[in-house]
């Protein structure tokens, strides 16, 4: 099969679970039966790397258009990116596409190599209405563009129960074009491994117990309402903010102020890593902490969720999304409800009490050290059953081999 993947994160420019995703299954296709397959992945960089049966190039024309508003600059760079990615497509069998800055690009691709369209959920703008703080007006073009990729493609790839509901639901596509393939971990990888040196290099003190988040400074993330949670969490533990990237200056102002308050009215130290940090580095802090926190309001799959428990890790997570999906309350950590406003929000009615909740949560586990390493044990083992990227590379191809042989999937023009 000739497969070509599109997409706006590929390492090293990885700031969130999509990235995370595209790296590990363009791997193992390209290996996947024996490296029948080749794969291509067109990304936005300056990527250039070669391996047997994977090419990778990243998408970067020296092009600025103007823009009336400067939030619409992430907008028009896309879509400059996309028209350079259509035609540097390699007449492939299948277009995969990654969030809606490749949308576009699939969209095109596919009558014009009359290609199959997949498209992956890795989230879904209408869900996500904060980005409007980032993006401007250009918010609903971008949800305009994530419709039609939907609507047009042959099939969908759902990385949650709760996310093909979503599609279906939002998008109007048909039950039988959406398949639920969760995403995975490389649990050789993500394993643990204790290394007290890197924490001291980080500020982090090995001896204290930690609470633990590592993400984005975003709204989706939730970050904000563990940070008022700080207070109410035991004495003598560490909470460490693993939190960088900033969707808006905005928000990482509110992200300054609050820790600052956090610290002054704590009973436990505060640690803000304030960068994305290495692999090895945020393995390290997943494999030192008592207790993970994901306190996401919007959440499709949660990597970070898999990330932590391959570590040996317990973990505090909304129960949202596809969390549900990924943590197993009483046996691989605690699911905090969210209650939300209605009307399409997804952030808490009473934010308050959701950071109670989340500190309450994190305390039942910080007070019973047993129960936290029978917890860890069976995160891990609950990762190696269930996620694994060769087996989600797998049902990926069948879907592919399944949309290959439908007659008259794919539209090519006169």
């Amino acid at each position: 099969m000739r497969i070509t993947q599109l997409t706006n994160e590929y390492p090293p420019n990885v700031y969130g679970g999509a990235g995370v995703h595209i790296e590990y299954l363009a791997r193992e296709l390209a290996r996947a039966e024996e490296g029948a397959h080749a794969v291509q992945v067109l990304c936005f960089g300056d990527q250039d790397e070669e391996t047997a049966n994977l090419r990778v190039r990243g998408v970067h024309p020296d092009v600025r258009l103007p823009a009336r508003d400067p939030r619409h600059g992430r907008l028009l760079d896309a879509l400059v990116r996309d028209l350079a990615m259509v035609g540097q497509v390699d007449a492939p069998d299948i277009v995969h596409c990654h969030t809606w800055y490749s949308h576009l690009a699939g969209v095109l691709a596919r009558p014009l190599t009359g290609a199959r369209l997949v498209l992956t959920t890795h989230s879904l703008e209408p869900h996500r209405p904060w980005k409007v703080e980032q993006l401007g007006t250009a918010y609903h073009v971008t949800t305009w563009i994530e419709g039609t990729a939907y609507r047009n493609a042959d099939g969908v790839v759902a990385v949650s129960r709760a996310m093909k509901a979503d599609v279906e639901a939002l998008y109007g596509v048909e039950p039988g074009r959406v398949r639920v393939i969760h995403n995975g971990i490389d649990p050789d990888e993500y394993r643990p491994r204790l290394d007290p040196e890197r924490l001291r290099s980080m500020g982090v003190d090995p001896e204290l117990p930690i609470v633990l988040f590592v993400g984005r400074i975003t709204r989706q993330k939730g970050i904000l309402h563990l940070v008022r949670a700080i207070p109410h969490l035991r004495a003598g533990v560490q909470v460490v903010l693993c939190a960088g990237a900033p969707d808006t200056d905005e928000i990482a102002a509110e992200m300054t102020e609050l820790v600052a308050e956090a610290k002054r009215a704590a009973a436990c130290d505060v640690v803000w890593i304030a960068e994305m940090l290495p692999k090895p580095d945020v393995i390290a802090l997943y494999s030192h902490a008592a207790v993970f926190v994901c306190p996401s309001v919007y959440e499709p799959f949660g990597i970070i969720n898999l990330e932590a428990m391959a570590c040996e890790t317990p973990v505090v997570a909304s129960a949202v999304g596809g969390i549900p999906e990924i943590v197993v309350p009483g046996e691989t950590g605690i699911l905090v409800p969210l209650r939300t406003e209605g009307g399409g929000s997804v952030e808490p009615a009473d934010p308050a009490e959701f950071s109670r909740a989340l500190a309450a949560a994190v305390n039942e586990l910080l007070d019973a050290p047993e129960r936290r390493s029978a917890m860890g044990k069976a995160a891990r083992a609950r990762v190696l059953a269930a996620f694994s990227w060769r087996a989600i590379a797998a049902e990926t191809l069948e879907l592919y081999r399944e949309l290959l042989a439908a007659p008259g999937a794919a539209v090519v023009p006169e």
